[in-house]
């Protein structure tokens, strides 16, 4: 059989609706890890779901406790075909965040598939359940297609705590860097940098949040009696952030701006075009660092935003001086950022600024660090190949995501390529009521992934150099 074969047996799946049966039996465990309560459920999916559809491809599978967090496991399947062959690892991530109970639009339960148009609704599916499934179903096509035989090793690592920060993840990987080794990660997770175009992308920024707070005095004090007397913690906290970002949103702390912008990333970036689909908003061309491309500010620098400020109430607000006022930040980075190294730059900064009463924090999320491969790689060259040949579309390739996944526990701790194949849209409701995924881009993701896993088993593959 041929790799048309393969091709055309993922499209089948979508046609005959097995991909919608599948993902529709997945939405319906409501594998939160952001409820406690829910929590038993993430064993679910990887025991009665997840798991046993492996199995049915000749895996092997275990589930192992998470080092950090109870009731959040890790699922590892492997299908060896030899050890002496190479071997692909893919990731996926079994939980979501919350349902979001009855703010969905028409009535929608966020644990019911439902389909409208070219929509698929549900909780889950654009992060990360489509996508892991999509990689599933288009690694059978291609192994009926080669009669079984891929011609290389495969490993799965599901996790269940990405949306509370991936707890684990990182000393899992570490502890068992043997059982999960591999030569390449082809996986899926985030959007498309729009709907119709392939997309490949091959790192994440980096993030942290950190707090700004001016705390004065107990209390508030009339604004009549003491107006002109009192330092306003708000006043002095607006003019504060001010001085760390301008109105047009330019990063004014030297430190924070980054210096990996390269004539080579710039090239990659060149075609780039930010495009949310339907419904997304506009691009605002004008925000950000003069002298760059939109794409050239979301996937090649950094962003520095205010997420909250508030002091005093805005809701019942009173003739008085607060006394005390909080924001929150965070930056999001590129490489050459060190995550450890914002908040003593941002400290550093105010108190030259003038303002030492604003006291700086690093937020209880825990941070995550920027990764990146260079987009000449082999597999790089590769998979980009492979994706145009499936679709006759040139793929977009981004030297790293614009958001951030925890990247940094294959590329940096398991010290392998990362190659990144999203099969989401930016407008699609990720994290918010009404999530889903596109129909369209589901069945074309599915026939480009099953080109993919096909090509990784011909001769000219970046893992016969492996």
């Amino acid at each position: 059989m041929t790799r048309e074969t393969a091709v055309n047996a993922a499209a089948a799946f979508f046609d005959e609706g097995r991909f919608e049966t599948d993902l529709a039996r997945r939405v319906a465990i409501a594998s939160t890890s952001q409820e406690p309560e829910q929590r038993p459920e993430l064993a679910r999916y990887l025991t009665g779901e997840v798991g046993p559809a492996l199995a049915a491809l000749g895996f092997t599978w275990s589930t192992f406790d998470n080092p950090e967090m109870d009731e959040v496991p890790f699922l590892v399947a492997e299908r060896i075909e030899d050890p002496a062959l190479p071997t692909v690892l893919t990731y996926g991530h079994g939980d979501t965040v919350r349902g979001h109970e009855g703010r969905w639009r028409d009535g929608r339960d966020p644990w019911t598939l439902s389909r409208d148009g070219d929509r698929l609704y549900g909780r889950g599916t654009a992060d990360n359940k489509a996508q892991h499934t999509i990689n599933q179903l288009a690694l059978e096509a291609a192994l009926k297609a080669r009669d079984g035989k891929l011609g290389y090793n495969v490993k799965v690592l599901i996790e269940t705590g990405e949306e509370v920060g991936s707890p684990g993840l990182r000393p899992f990987c570490r502890a068992e860097a043997e059982r999960l080794k591999a030569d390449l990660l082809v996986a899926s997770d985030g959007p498309r940098v729009s709907p119709d175009r392939p997309t490949l992308y091959f790192g994440s920024r980096g993030v942290i949040n950190f707090t700004l707070t001016v705390d004065l005095r107990q209390g508030a004090h009339h604004s009549g009696n003491w107006g002109g007397a009192l330092a306003n913690p708000g006043t002095i906290l607006a003019n504060a952030l001010a001085s760390l970002v301008d109105a047009d949103g330019t990063i004014r702390v030297e430190r924070l701006r980054p210096t990996s912008l390269t004539e080579a990333v710039r090239a990659a970036l060149a075609d780039i075009e930010i495009d949310g689909g339907p419904g997304a908003p506009a691009v605002d061309a004008d925000w950000g660092e003069p002298g760059l491309t939109p794409a050239e500010r979301v996937y090649g620098w950094n962003a520095l935003e205010i997420l909250a400020f508030v002091t005093g109430d805005p809701a019942k607000p009173v003739n008085a001086i607060p006394g005390r006022a909080e924001a929150v930040c965070q930056l999001r980075f590129v490489v050459g950022t060190a995550p450890e190294e914002v908040v003593p730059a941002v400290a550093e900064h105010l108190k030259r600024a003038g303002f030492p009463q604003v006291v700086v924090a690093q937020a209880k999320d825990t941070p995550m660090p920027a990764t990146r491969l260079d987009p000449g790689h082999p597999a790089a060259r590769f998979a980009a190949a492979s994706l145009e040949r499936t679709t006759g579309k040139r793929p977009a390739l981004l030297p790293n995501l614009g958001g951030t996944i925890p990247n940094d526990a294959f590329s940096e701790i398991l010290a392998m390529p990362t190659v990144w194949v999203p099969h989401s849209y930016a407008g699609c409701s990720q994290h918010a009521p009404n999530e889903h995924v596109l129909r369209p881009v589901c069945r074309e993701a599915l026939t480009l992934m099953a080109g993919l896993w096909y090509d990784l088993g011909e001769a000219d593959s970046p893992l016969r150099a492996a």
